[in-house]
C-alpha cells in the first residue's frame, strides 16, 4: 500500500513580521513535521495576507526563492526528511507573486505562482502563467492557491497529468468557511484525488483548514484553533474509487468547448 502522511499546519500570521512568522512557522514544523511526508502552510504564511500592507511594503517583505526564508524551510525539509509546501510572497527580478514554494527534502524548490488572483489581488501582485505537479518522495502533488479551488478546471488538468494530491494553501476569511469546505470536497471527489486545505487563522481569517479524500469524505478538519492537521492517506484508494466511477477517463472534452453549445439543441424562452 502506498501511503502519503500529511500534517497542515494551521496557523496565524502577524502582517509584516516576517522574522517572527518564520520562526513561528520552523518551530511548528520541526514539532510536527517528524514522520511526515508532506508538510502544507498556509498561503502567505511569511508575510501575512494584508492587502493594504502589501501596497506600501510588498516589494520590502517579498523575497526571492534563495532568499534567506526558503532556505531555512529547505533546511528543515532536509532534517526532517519530509516536503514542506510553504506559502510566500516572491520577488522576482520586479515581479510580486503569491507563491506556493514545494521545497522537497533533497533541497529542491518548485515554484507555483497564484495563476487567478481574486480581484483585490490583481493590482498588488503578479499572475502566475503556469500549473505545477511536483514528484515527491512520497507521492505527486500539485499546488493550487486559495481562490483558485473555485476553478474545476484547474483541479482537473492537475488530476489529468497524475496528481494524487491537491494541496491548497488559503487565506480563507470568516463568514467563508462553506466555501472553504465545499470546494475543497467538491475538487477531490470531481477528480477523484486527494485534497489537502490549509487555510490562516488569527486576524480576521477562519482557520478549518480540512483534508479530503478521493471520495469527498472529510479525514480530518479544523475549527479555529492554531493546530496541526493530521491524515494517513492510503494512496491506493485513488485507484479504486476511479475503477468504481471512471468519470475522468469518460470526459468528451469536444462537447465542453464554447462552440459545441449549438449541438446541444438548447431551446430559448422566446423560442418555445
Amino acid at each position: 500500500m502506498s501511503v502519503l502522511n500529511v500534517v497542515a499546519l494551521q496557523l496565524a500570521a502577524e502582517p509584516g513580521d516576517v522574522a517572527g512568522n518564520v520562526e513561528r512557522l520552523l518551530d511548528a514544523v520541526r514539532a510536527h513535521g517528524r514522520g511526515s511526508d508532506l508538510v502544507v502552510t498556509p498561503e502567505l504564511i511569511t508575510t501575512g495576507y494584508d492587502l493594504d500592507m502589501f501596497d506600501e511594503r510588498g516589494a520590502e517583505l517579498a523575497e526571492p526563492l534563495d532568499g534567506p526564508t526558503v532556505t531555512a524551510v529547505a533546511k528543515a525539509a532536509a532534517q526532517l526528511g519530509t516536503t514542506i509546501v510553504l506559502g510566500i510572497l516572491e520577488r522576482d527580478g520586479e515581479a510580486v507573486y503569491d507563491t506556493a514554494a514545494v521545497v522537497l527534502p533533497d533541497g529542491s524548490v518548485y515554484p507555483f505562482r497564484k495563476t487567478h488572483l481574486y480581484p483585490a489581488e490583481l493590482t498588488r501582485f503578479s499572475a502566475g502563467q503556469g500549473l505545477l505537479t511536483v514528484d515527491t518522495p512520497a507521492a505527486r502533488i500539485g499546488p493550487l492557491i486559495c481562490f483558485e479551488h473555485a476553478f474545476p478546471e484547474l483541479a482537473t488538468t492537475l488530476a489529468l497529468a497524475g496528481t494524487q494530491a491537491l494541496v491548497i494553501p488559503s487565506a480563507v476569511p470568516i463568514g467563508y468557511e462553506y466555501l472553504l469546505t465545499l470546494r475543497t470536497r467538491a475538487r477531490a471527489q470531481d477528480n477523484q484525488m486527494f485534497a489537502v486545505a490549509c487555510n490562516l487563522t488569527g486576524g480576521g481569517f477562519t482557520g478549518h483548514s480540512l483534508i479530503v479524500d478521493p471520495a469527498g469524505k472529510v479525514l480530518a478538519s479544523a475549527g479555529a484553533e492554531e493546530t496541526a492537521l493530521r491524515a494517513r492517506l492510503d494512496l491506493d484508494l485513488i485507484t479504486r474509487e476511479r475503477d468504481q466511477e471512471p468519470a475522468l477517463s469518460m470526459r468528451q472534452i469536444d462537447l465542453y468547448r464554447p462552440e459545441a453549445v449549438d449541438r446541444l439543441g438548447v431551446v430559448t424562452a422566446g423560442d418555445r
